[in-house]
């Protein structure tokens, strides 16, 4: 058999196209391949044929093997399914070389054409599963021997097209460097083809291909002509990656990388970077490949503060333009950063060089997402049809924070070329397209959870990757718009309406349908006469009585009797928005005075979007019959709850009322409801009374539109308005605290504590400046922080530890800590070789002070040997596949091997574990910034509905003649525009209850690792602070427990009580 080492020239060129690691280097060597060989490069499926005739020694066994067997799979018909179509593929990105190759298998022809001349991007790029196992069929261990063998899977975007280019070059992809692709050239007469435009003068076989299919895969900044793009719009971000020079050290080697760390649920660790650095992120990530990868959002007023921005401009481009940019202050920035994140282990950072040769670090925009309306188009001129797809950024600009960007673009890549060889088979271009079509619908809600558990299965066949699949989805009649014929000029145009959410549900009520639904509420009712929607309610009557309809229990009616019109308003007005979730739109001033029509035609359209569907009868409304307001209702429960607790711990009188967690719909009695007295207003003259206080902001002092109004502690603001004092987030339910002493709003993260006195970084960082980097001031910090814990209620203290012993409801409760029923419980019977099992049995072992046996590790060795003597380095280069957990083993084995000395010994298992856990908390992370990017775009697309409100406010409101008619309809879509906020308003509630969630996972998972500290220790060596701390931090974490206890409450709650009617209505 021959070797490298052999006198054959071609073998020591194929060795060096494995190896080479620069694109001139693997297009010159693959060059000489071809010479020594007798090829010329770019000839099919033909070609690779005669290559690997050729080399027949083993290295070059190996890769054949790999690709044979991803070819012989059946769809691909022995590369003679698409042996008459010729194709151009726009792009050499990771997408399009994706494309390429599958396209090549396939037998096509594929020319590809690329702008640059080598691949220079660092950028570091998370692989799902399914890309991890398609990049191991291609042969990628042969081309690089690191993939995928930290504690991650993720790869740099320079080392993957790398590969994916020397299996296209193999494959017989015929590749064109430095040409740019500016646009088609029509067929000029019938019997000619589709060419392509390029610039500059391309070569003459180049410039009179004809293709009858272009692959667009040269990013989102170029698009077809002819594709409609939608922009999906959020809240201004701002994004840094930085590469730094990994030179490998065993110190670098030693630093974990960081899967994702979010503010949405760990604001201690940010608070501690902001008040050692000055720095304010939203999140950061750090993987280790090529380089060391840093990706981070940060905000611009810190950028501001810091100088990395000159100057604050409202277009994005101005801001994050060159210009704009001191490259010097980004690169400390970016530096201070990382040394934080990493505990300042990776040393001395030193920048990795960008294409240019310059510092690679910079800033970009991801505020715009773009969107393609449609994956594929076909244009037909003189008889010549010509298929168009688009796959990668071009068709979906993916969200950095969710690592979605290669995986749903191979799988856009595979749908191209299913299509392609669908259009091979003869089959009519509209069934082409609306298939395409149907496979697009799916791509953004791909996820490895829904997509079939079995990669290996994975092909080009789409059944083959997508459980539930319908092709059909898209008829044909769908997709005539896509099919363009002869004269017909396709014209490129960009939509920049930002997606406003869930659609309404139901119709939008008309003023009568409105007047009507209220009269239906409170009939029967005495001295409630409800004939119109201005005067009928001033006296607060009405507003009582469609409360009480909609929450019987709170207060007779007959106990109204002598309470004023403006106490009965403001009692109703509290309760509604108390237990009913409904926001105040006016104050009870306004509603008494009669002077805002308009605000309370908007205010009662809440209740009937909320409250619609139910049934007139005269029994209480189910809590969860409110599709809109239960979340709102939930988080306005919380919010209070949060504030009583703040004000009991600066020792101010809370009316002695035991603080908890007000979350479920409690029946009447569990909560004594406010009875209005004759003489006592319900409600502190300062809330809901001032004149006119729904018409200016509290804040700016600016007039108040009606979709405008946001309504916190009492008073109205503009959302605009409504920030964080000090890093001027804007604030969200549940997340914000009025201090008492100042009176700003703040949020949770910069809220000052009572008895805290506040430093310069907590007041506001301005005068810090960003620390210059040396050896000698590397920021420290705990390995694991402590989440702050504003939220949180004071349990009584316990003065002895014997009250670790909990009840067995407790200990369920406190499942994470895994506490047995029994100490005194029998020794375990001699456990099988499974890990699962392993896992929990070693677990229970390990921790001392628990009150169990110690188990002995004699059984962890046995096993380990076991699994390297089945499992030993050979020269395959494949890594075992890890043993399937559960996830609460997972949780188990996770917190063994970070806090028990004992998995040092067993790297195997090791290895597997905190691989798993860091994949559980990229999935945690990932969950965390689609909240947060959902959270912007609903910022955005309220803003829109606020600006189309004031003009119809403006427009209802002037004195101008317009007739009867015209106000109606500007009534009924002002009505349209409140509803859509209502649904808005909603579905950030939704999110922000999923925050509170991962929030409180977070403190849990941080107090449960504090807690686990303390009691291993041997009783007999803790001091008295000791016992103290243990104490205290075991009630911090039975309150968190309660809270998360709470939640789940709330939502099973509200999950039954949908079940007899289905979900309910969405306002």
């Amino acid at each position: 058999m021959a070797s490298p080492t052999s006198t054959n020239p071609a073998h020591a060129h194929f060795e060096s196209v494995l190896q080479a690691q620069l694109c001139q280097d693997v297009l010159s060597s693959f060059q000489g391949l071809c010479r020594a060989l007798g090829l010329e490069p770019g000839g099919g499926l033909p070609q690779y044929h005669k290559i690997k005739a050729q080399l027949n020694y083993w290295s070059a066994k190996s890769l054949w093997a790999k690709l044979d067997k991803r070819a012989s799979q059946p769809v691909y018909q022995q590369g003679q399914a698409c042996t008459s179509t010729k194709c151009l593929v726009v792009g050499a990105g990771p997408c399009g070389l994706r494309a390429a190759v599958e396209l090549a298998m396939l037998g096509a022809r594929v020319v590809l054409v690329e702008k640059r001349t080598k691949f220079s991007r660092h950028n570091v790029l998370h692989l799902w599963p399914f890309t991890i196992h398609d990049l191991r069929a291609l042969g990628a261990k042969k081309f690089y021997g690191r993939f995928c063998t930290g504690s991650l899977d993720h790869i740099s975007i320079r080392q993957l097209q790398l590969l994916l280019l020397k299996v296209a070059l193999l494959l017989g992809v015929e590749i064109h460097w430095g040409v740019t692709f500016t646009g088609l050239q029509p067929p000029p007469r019938k019997g000619s083809g589709w060419r392509a435009q390029l610039q500059p003068s391309p070569p003459a076989q180049l410039a009179n291909y004809e293709f009858d299919v272009l692959i667009s895969a040269a990013g989102g900044k170029f698009v077809p002509e002819g594709f409609t793009v939608r922009e999906m719009r959020g809240k201004l971000a701002i994004g840094i990656t930085a590469n730094f020079v990994n030179r490998r050290t065993v110190e670098e080697t030693q630093v974990p990388e960081i899967s994702g760390v979010a503010r949405i649920y760990n604001q201690s660790f940010f608070q501690s970077l902001l008040k050692a650095t000055g720095i304010d992120l939203e999140n950061i990530v750090y993987y280790k490949d090529d380089t060391h990868y840093f990706v981070m959002t940060a905000k611009k007023q810190c950028l501001l503060r810091l100088g990395v921005l000159r100057q604050d401009w409202p277009e994005t481009d101005r801001l994050l333009g060159s210009a704009n940019v001191v490259p010097e202050a980004l690169q400390r920035f970016a530096r201070a950063a990382a040394d934080f994140a990493t505990h300042g282990k990776l040393g001395k950072l030193e920048f990795a060089q960008d294409a240019h040769g310059r510092p690679d670090v910079s800033a970009f925009d991801f505020t715009s997402m773009m969107r393609a309306e449609s994956s594929a188009r076909v244009q037909e001129k003189h008889g010549a049809r010509l298929l168009l797809g688009l796959v990668g950024d071009c068709l979906v600009e993916p969200f950095w924070p969710l690592g979605t960007g290669v995986a749903r673009g191979f799988l856009a890549a595979f749908d191209a070329a299913w299509m392609v060889k669908r259009w091979a088979e003869g089959a009519r271009p509209l069934e082409v397209l609306a298939e395409r079509e149907s496979l697009y619908q799916l791509l953004s809600q791909t996820s490895p959870e829904n997509m079939h558990r079995n990669v290996a299965q994975y092909g080009l066949d789409p059944a083959s990757r997508y459980p539930n699949l319908n092709l059909r989805a898209v008829t044909p009649s769908q997709v005539r718009d896509l099919y363009d014929v002869e004269a017909k000029e396709p014209v490129r145009r960009m939509s920049d309406k930002t997606d406003s959410g869930k659609p309404a549900t139901g119709s939008v009520a008309t003023q009568e349908e409105l007047l009507h639904w209220c009269q239906e509420q409170t009939a029967g009712y005495p001295g409630v006469h409800v004939t119109n929607l201005s005067s009928s309610w001033v006296d607060g009557l009405a507003l009582c009585a469609l409360v009480h309809r909609l929450r019987p229990g709170l207060l007779e009616p007959s106990e109204l009797q002598g309470v004023g019109a403006l106490e009965a308003t403001s009692w109703a007005l509290k309760m509604a928005e108390h237990e009913l979730g409904i926001t105040p739109v006016l104050s009870a001033q306004a509603m008494v005075a009669g002077n805002d029509p308009l605000g309370l035609i908007a205010y009662l359209s809440h209740f009937h979007s909320a409250f619609k569907s139910t049934p007139h009868n005269p029994g209480p409304v189910s809590q969860g019959s409110s599709g809109t307001a239960s979340a709102v209702l939930f988080l306005g429960k919380l919010q209070r709850t949060l504030q009583r607790t703040r004000v009991q711990g600066n020792g101010e009188d809370a009316g002695g009322k035991k603080p908890r967690m007000e979350v479920e719909a409690e029946t009447p009695s569990t909560e004594e409801p406010p009875v209005p007295e004759p003489d006592v207003p319900v409600t502190p003259a300062s809330q809901y009374q001032e004149a006119s206080a729904e018409d200016l902001c509290a804040l700016c002092g600016e007039h108040l539109y009606i979709l405008e109004r946001l309504c916190a502690n009492g008073r109205f603001f503009h959302r605009s308005c409504f920030r964080c004092h000090i890093c001027e987030t804007t604030l969200w339910p549940s997340g914000y605290g009025q201090h008492p002493g100042d009176g700003h709003f703040y949020c949770l993260q910069h809220l000052p504590q009572p008895g805290h006195k506040e430093d310069s970084s907590d007041r506001g960082p301005e005068s810090q400046v960003l620390p210059i980097h040396s050896e000698n001031n590397m920021p420290s910090r705990p390995s694991i922080p402590v989440a702050p814990q504003e939220g949180t209620s004071p349990v009584p203290s316990q003065p002895t530890r014997r009250l670790i012993r909990l009840s067995s409801p407790e200990r369920q409760r406190l499942s994470s800590l895994h506490l047995t029923p029994d100490p005194e419980m029998e020794a375990p019977p001699k456990p099988p070789r499974s890990c699962s099992i392993l896992a929990r049995q070693a677990l229970e072992g390990s921790f001392v002070g628990w009150g169990m046996p110690v188990q002995s590790p004699q059984v962890l060795v046995a096993v380990e040997k076991e699994e390297e003597e089945e499992s030993p380095c050979s020269s395959d280069e494949e890594a075992e596949e890890d043993v399937p957990l559960d996830s609460d083993t997972e949780q188990v084995l996770w917190n063994l091997a970070k806090n028990s000395g004992t998995m040092n010994s067993y790297p195997t298992w090791r290895r597997t574990l905190l691989r798993r856990a860091k994949e559980e908390e990229m999935k945690r992370f990932c969950k965390a910034q689609a909240i947060q990017r959902r959270q912007n775009e609903i910022e955005a697309a309220l803003r829109e509905l606020e600006a189309k409100g004031m003009e119809l406010e403006l427009a209802l409101r002037s004195r101008g003649s317009s007739p009867e008619q015209q106000k109606a309809l500007w009534l009924e879509q002002l009505l349209q525009l409140v509803q859509k906020k209502n649904s808005l308003v909603a579905e950030e509630a939704e999110l922000m209850i999923t925050v509170q969630e991962l929030n409180l996972e977070e403190k849990q998972w941080q107090l449960d690792q504090e807690l686990r500290t303390y009691m291993n220790q041997e009783e007999a060596l803790k001091t008295a602070a000791d016992q103290q701390a243990e104490d205290k931090v075991l009630r911090k974490l039975v309150d968190v427990v309660n809270q998360r206890d709470a939640l789940i409450r709330f939502q099973e709650e509200r999950r039954l009580s949908e079940l007899p009617s289905g979900p309910g209505p969405q306002g």
